[in-house]
């Protein structure tokens, strides 16, 4: 490695705008504020703000700007519009060394549109996760390919996402294989000991999200009867947490309101989830920081999806992914509930998303290429290598 040449900290500017995005850039944060060769600021774009404020102090991160972007039920091209003015006049005012983003919101990505075009390079966070399908997720799948047009380091989570990248034409010493920061902070908060298990009897416990975008309306109505369903059985109690978006609430609650065994809670903090995620015994999610989480903990995952960005999860045997129809959703729930092989199979698969160092790769590899010694960079442990036949994702059709 180079020598410590740094004079002044490196400032990074970390965009963030969503729960996920706070949960996956917080260990990043707080790495760079421990260590004298960076800066970070923080600045929050308001898209989840509600859930953000908080969890960020749950979480030991300041953030040092905050914009207010949101109007409720506001069109994709006007939040797009509004954000990229807004980063735009942050990136100008505060001069950054790098911009960081992660994964694949709209604030990822107009995050990575306002550092290009103030010539300010981009480190994407969760690099190279691919449907193959240009509007499933919509607009994720768009917005993780251009962030990958733009960023100058493509941290990625996994060998399978590190060749996406590459078969894309992104030159090989710009990507790195480092494991999911989600990892990290699920280890921290865990060791931390602050969350509430919201689950209050014995039980089969199951943790539900549901909000996805393209889930929503008839195909989310469907899947709530579903759920109900499951719950008549007698033997299972459901916390779902509650999206705030007014479609998923239109969509679930006339669906799930009412019955004894169904809990419909608001969203949780991010320490909370965490310990109910850790006592729960099934997940359900339309979620993808969920897939990673999950098998972290030993906890099968039914991914209620069409298409997966996470194959790794699938691959390895501890992620299911049965789709959206009602009775394929009932069916996959049921069978684990009710064969004890099968579950224990998908429980014990492991984890083929990191083993809690990945912010330590990220941040040694950012100070390296500054100019700096950050320590010797642990190599990457992870699970599930590229195919044979070269990158690919999964699919339900």
């Amino acid at each position: 490695m180079s020598p410590n040449v740094i004079s002044t900290p490196v400032r990074a500017m970390l965009v963030l705008g969503t729960r996920p995005e706070a949960i996956k850039l917080a260990p990043l944060a707080r790495a760079m504020a421990a260590s004298p060769l960076f800066d970070p600021l923080v600045v929050t774009t308001g898209q989840h703000r509600e859930m953000l404020q908080q969890m960020l102090a749950l979480l030991k991160v300041p953030a040092r700007v905050e914009l207010d972007v949101m109007r409720d039920r506001q069109e994709l091209s006007k939040l797009t519009a509004r954000l990229i003015d807004g980063l735009g006049d942050v990136v100008r005012e505060q001069r950054p060394d790098l911009v960081v983003v992660q994964g694949d919101t709209t604030s990822a990505l107009t995050g990575a549109l306002a550092a290009f075009y103030e010539h300010v390079p981009v480190a994407h966070v969760e690099a190279g996760l691919r449907t193959g399908v240009l509007d499933n997720p919509f607009p994720e799948e768009l917005n993780r390919r251009l962030i990958g047009r733009v960023a100058r380091w493509h941290f990625a989570p996994t060998p399978r996402a590190a060749g996406h990248l590459t078969a894309e034409g992104v030159p090989a010493a710009e990507v790195f294989v480092t494991g999911n920061t989600v990892i990290d902070n699920l280890l921290w908060v865990l060791e931390e000991g602050t969350g509430a298990n919201l689950f209050e009897s014995d039980l089969r416990r199951v943790l539900v999200t549901l909000h996805r975008r393209e889930n929503q309306g008839d195909k989310m109505r469907a899947m709530g009867k579903a759920l109900r369903q499951l719950a008549d059985r007698g033997d299972v109690e459901i916390v779902l947490p509650l999206h705030k978006s007014p479609a998923v609430r239109e969509a679930l609650l006339p669906e799930l309101s009412g019955h004894a065994r169904i809990r419909v809670v608001e969203p949780l903090d991010y320490v909370d989830f965490s310990a109910t995620l850790a006592g729960c015994d099934l997940v359900m999610t339309d979620s993808g920081g969920i897939q990673e989480e999950a098998p972290s903990l030993g906890k099968p995952a039914l991914v209620l999806r069409t298409t997966t960005e996470r194959p790794e999860a699938v691959e390895a045997g501890a992620a299911a992914l049965v789709g959206t129809e009602p009775h394929a959703v009932l069916d996959a729930a049921v069978r684990l509930l009710d064969d004890a092989a099968a579950y224990e199979r998908m429980a014990t698969a492991g984890n083929p998303f990191g083993d809690g160092r990945a912010t330590e790769r990220i941040v040694a590899q950012l100070a390296e290429d500054f100019g700096a010694d950050a320590g010797v960079l642990p190599a990457p442990t992870t699970l599930i290598a590229p195919q044979p036949d070269g990158p690919g994702s999964y699919s339900t059709a």
